[in-house]
């Protein structure tokens, strides 16, 4: 893991606002084109500091690229979320921005700009949370 990355992670783990943090370290994404029915998702990392009061170690802050099971939603290609013969979303949708949650196995782990992500396909995003603290 280069230092630059590990950096990003420890910026997004204790930022006060997880979602500024996530779009800052992702940076400009313009030259970045998702394409079909998939969504490109930042990995939400825990905060360093629990509710409690307990500092996590960083292999378990960094546990969360791996393991994390909720994301922001960066972009989405042309396909998302739009009904064909095989899937229809009956209107549900997520934007860029949203929070989302899905399973830990699914989707494509890749690496954007230093920043941790997956790219999903629209059928594997389970929910849309208001708070990522919410789905632990």
């Amino acid at each position: 893991m280069s230092y630059v990355h590990a950096k990003k992670i420890a910026d997004i783990a204790q930022a006060p606002d997880a979602r500024k943090a996530i779009q800052k370290a992702a940076g400009d994404l313009s030259d970045i084109e998702v394409l079909f029915n998939h969504v490109l998702v930042g990995i939400y990392f825990r905060p360093e500091k629990t509710a409690g009061g307990i500092i996590r170690p960083a292999d378990n802050v960094k546990e969360d690229q791996f393991q994390g099971k909720c994301g922001l939603v960066l972009k989405k290609g042309p396909m998302a979320f739009v009904d064909d013969d095989t899937n229809q979303f009956h209107g549900q949708n997520v934007s860029v921005g949203d929070w989302i949650v899905f399973r830990v196995g699914d989707g494509w782990s890749i690496t954007v700009n230093d920043t941790p992500c997956r790219l999903l396909e629209d059928t594997n995003v389970r929910m849309k949370i208001g708070n990522p603290l919410t789905v632990l």
